[in-house]
């Protein structure tokens, strides 16, 4: 539990406060569940097409979120751990190239993140976004290569922030723009420089509020999704069908169904696209000399997750799921420049081309929600 430790200690205390704030401002806009009981649209704006008390009295905005999705999240606290898994090696550092291959004995992954609205009114709702990202690997033959004796042991960290228009147009449409920047890689305080480290992403998405169940739009991720940043299409698909089943995806990420067992616990299924994109200072220089290189990672999980309520403003949720790994590979700070589009073309060559076995992975998550108090407190106790 160290590594999850040192990510509590480093954010809790502003954060802390960002869970304080959304959950007074979250708490403006929630309204009475459905029968059987599900929870409100995450967050919505008072104006929402969701607030059924609205309607007929005002001029209602739409927004992406629908009934029967859980609550909103201020703060989070996430650790996740995979099983042992094989990993193969093409180290092409020389000529001829070499192989190596071991056993990954630790893969563990943590991370904090907290959100603040710094504007929430019925026409416009802007958000801030932090985040403080951990993951650590062992090798059980680190001497096999040079490649796992640099990575053993080493604090692979991202330190990001993030900015989130959501924009209602009318009473059918709205659209959301986002920009985050982060630092990713090896770094230490005192040897950081940004222009190295830093990682922008972004999108935009344009969409139509057909019911208080129905969202959907289209729009473009600018991300690392791909592991190399890349542009892509993208689909965002909310829906509730009934009082029990849903769909939220925002293809092709990530597309999960819900199933909402009470207000009080839900469950969900699904896959998510998972890239990370990290710039590493070796300790042992390549045999080409290289001391830099940029590690791009690609992982699909298929996961199950229950998210159950603890006490009033506290939640926990839990995760299980197998991870498939499409591709571990380095490039040297040329390499990773190639290529912007996700569906373009164009040769990349590898310094360090791996193959991860896939393995059964684990998550336990604590967050913050609107404490129900102040819920009772706008909506007059219904």
């Amino acid at each position: 539990m160290t590594l999850f430790s040192t990510l509590i200690g480093r954010l809790t205390r502003p954060l802390a406060t960002a869970g304080l704030l959304v959950g007074t401002l979250a708490a403006q806009a929630q309204v009475t569940p459905t029968t059987p009981p599900v929870y409100p649209p995450a967050a919505p704006l008072p104006g929402d097409t969701a607030s059924a008390n609205r309607v007929g009295r005002d001029k209602e905005f739409a927004v992406p979120s629908v009934l029967g999705m859980g609550p909103s999240k201020g703060l989070v606290a996430h650790l996740e751990s995979l099983s042992d898994f094989k990993v193969n090696s093409d180290i092409n550092d020389r000529e001829p190239g070499t192989k190596a291959s071991t056993t990954v004995t630790k893969n563990r992954r943590a991370f904090i993140k907290g959100y603040i609205p710094v504007w929430n009114h019925p026409h416009l709702k802007v958000v801030l976004g932090i985040n403080y990202d951990r993951e650590e690997f062992q090798f059980k033959n680190p001497e096999n290569s040079v490649f796992y004796r640099n990575l053993e042991d080493k604090g692979l960290k991202t330190i990001g922030t993030q900015v989130a228009v959501i924009r209602p147009v009318d009473e059918v449409h709205w659209y959301i723009a986002r920009i985050k920047g982060e630092l990713n890689g090896d770094y230490t305080s005192s040897e950081l420089t940004i222009p190295d480290y830093l990682k922008m992403s972004g999108e935009f998405i344009y969409g139509w509020k057909r019911t208080p169940n129905f969202a959907w739009g289209v729009g473009a991720q600018l991300g690392y999704t791909f592991g190399r940043q890349s542009l892509y299409p993208v689909i965002l698909y909310n829906r509730t069908f009934n009082p029990r089943w849903g769909v939220e995806a925002l293809f092709p990420a990530r597309v999960t169904a819900r199933y909402n067992v009470s207000p009080k616990t839900l469950l969900f299924g699904g896959y998510t696209v998972d890239g990370l994109n990290y710039n590493i200072k070796l300790r042992e220089k390549l045999a080409n000399g290289l001391q830099t290189l940029i590690v791009r990672e690609t992982e699909v999980k298929f996961r199950l997750r229950m998210e159950r309520e603890i006490y009033d403003f506290l939640w926990f949720g839990v995760e299980g799921g197998y991870r498939y790994n499409y591709s571990f590979n380095a490039f040297d700070e040329e390499g990773n420049k190639r290529g912007l589009f996700a569906f373009g073309s164009g040769t990349r060559p590898k310094i360090i081309q791996n193959t991860l076995g896939g393995a059964p992975y684990a998550s336990i998550e604590l967050f913050l929600v609107p404490p129900r108090k102040f819920l009772n407190k706008t909506t007059g106790g219904r």
